[in-house]
């Protein structure tokens, strides 16, 4: 049973999120300011890291460090809603910061995997182009198929049904809620795949761009958070797959058109 404890009555606990959320938002928002600003970002970018004289396992670590900063930038502030009810939920536990905190670390750990399969990936993405002239000679193949990927998605029903759960938090805590840390991170996991099924495509362009680039990152943000919270949101799924499929034909078209942020993706 989901219920908040009162100090008076129509008064409840938790109807705020933690103030650590919006402060881990700023900071990481802050962290990416900076690294434009000072030039630092091209460091974090993953073409960067992969062709360091770092072993993989190293720049596969530093990617994840950058990679939590960018969690925390896009998505948390999308998944606000149903932290803000998560935390009203359970404030009647024994240690609501703790399950909060496992709560928070289940969902974390859902894009902490995604982020390493993304890097992986593009390991070896990156071996096959070095290995293959042709396409080591053409790299807006990659990057065009790249955008006409994340612009297909927007039609699939896979990204309708995970908006539909994103859209829907209070409906899917009762469903799924349950008390204790176990309770918690199977709840933070859940939501976390949901989150991550509606919006793994648009990261990987983000991925392809820099996890520090900063006009990126804000374009993407503003799309994902108004796409699960936003009063019309439903309404731009589809008018946004068709520019991300048209910038893609355009790409392949006509290279010269990259993005420059993907030119090297």
């Amino acid at each position: 049973m989901i219920q908040a404890t009162s100090d008076a009555p129509g008064v409840t606990h938790a109807r705020r999120v933690p103030p650590a959320i919006p402060v881990a938002i700023a900071a990481a928002w802050a962290l990416a300011l900076i690294a434009q600003a000072t030039g630092r970002a091209a460091s974090l970018h993953h073409d960067a890291l992969i062709h360091s004289a770092l072993p993989v396992w190293a720049a596969l670590g530093l990617f994840l460090v950058a990679w939590q900063a960018m969690i925390a930038a896009m998505m948390l502030p999308s998944s606000l809603p149903m932290i803000r009810l998560f935390g009203q939920a359970s404030a009647s536990q024994d240690r609501p910061g703790t399950v909060m905190a496992t709560f928070l670390g289940g969902y974390a750990l859902v894009w902490t995997g995604f982020g390493a399969m993304a890097f992986l990936g593009d390991v070896g993405l990156h071996h096959l182009v070095d290995s293959t002239p042709w396409l080591h000679d053409h790299p807006w193949l990659v990057a065009g198929n790249m955008l006409a990927l994340a612009g297909t998605f927007q039609f699939s029903p896979l990204k309708d049904r995970c908006l539909r759960e994103c859209r829907h938090p209070g409906a899917y805590l009762l469903q799924h809620y349950r008390r204790g840390v176990a309770g918690a991170f199977r709840l933070g996991t859940g939501h976390g795949t949901f989150c991550l099924g509606c919006c793994w495509a648009l990261m990987l362009l983000m991925f392809a761009a820099g996890v520090a680039n900063l006009w990126w990152m804000a374009a993407l943000t503003a799309v994902m958070v108004y796409e699960k919270v936003g009063r019309h949101g439903d309404r731009i799924v589809v008018p946004l797959g068709v520019i991300l499929f048209g910038l893609a034909v355009l790409v392949l078209a006509h290279p010269a058109w990259l993005p420059a942020a993907f030119s090297a993706a």
